[in-house]
């Protein structure tokens, strides 16, 4: 009797969702009205389906902590032609100029950021630094 031992070594495959790393805030503390922050992430997508050509697909969600409900924008597409490749690089979001939701002498918040793929696969979540808004 022959008995023999095989053993198959794990496929890796690549991650189906985009991956998401905070690199930087442009302003931590703004006026009330008055100043835009810019937040730029990077991304890194295996199949390269990041962004769309119909200007009413939004698949940037941008949450503000303070509130219930997040933004969303459109993100153009990344690759050419919509071809699948493994693209990466760094992308820069202007948010919405912010205001105080109160009455106090200023209020603190952060953002959390999501992106989604064609295929509807959502990114891990990011979040800024600390964000003081002042009147």
């Amino acid at each position: 009797m022959v008995v023999l031992g095989l053993s198959c070594k794990k496929d890796e495959s690549d991650p189906i969702a985009p991956i998401l790393t905070y690199v930087s805030t442009s302003d931590t503390e703004v006026q009330s009205f008055n100043n835009q922050v810019r937040v730029v992430f990077s991304y890194e997508d295996f199949q390269g389906d990041l962004g769309n050509e119909d200007p009413d697909v939004l698949s940037l969600k941008v949450k503000d902590a303070r509130l219930e409900e997040a933004d969303f924008y459109h993100i153009p597409p990344m690759t050419p032609d919509n071809e699948e490749l493994r693209i990466k690089g760094n992308y820069e979001v202007v948010l919405n100029t912010m205001f105080l939701l109160g009455n106090g002498a200023s209020e603190t918040t952060k953002f959390s950021i999501q992106l989604r793929d064609r295929a509807g696969n959502w990114s891990n979540t990011i979040e800024t630094s600390v964000i003081t808004i002042t009147p």
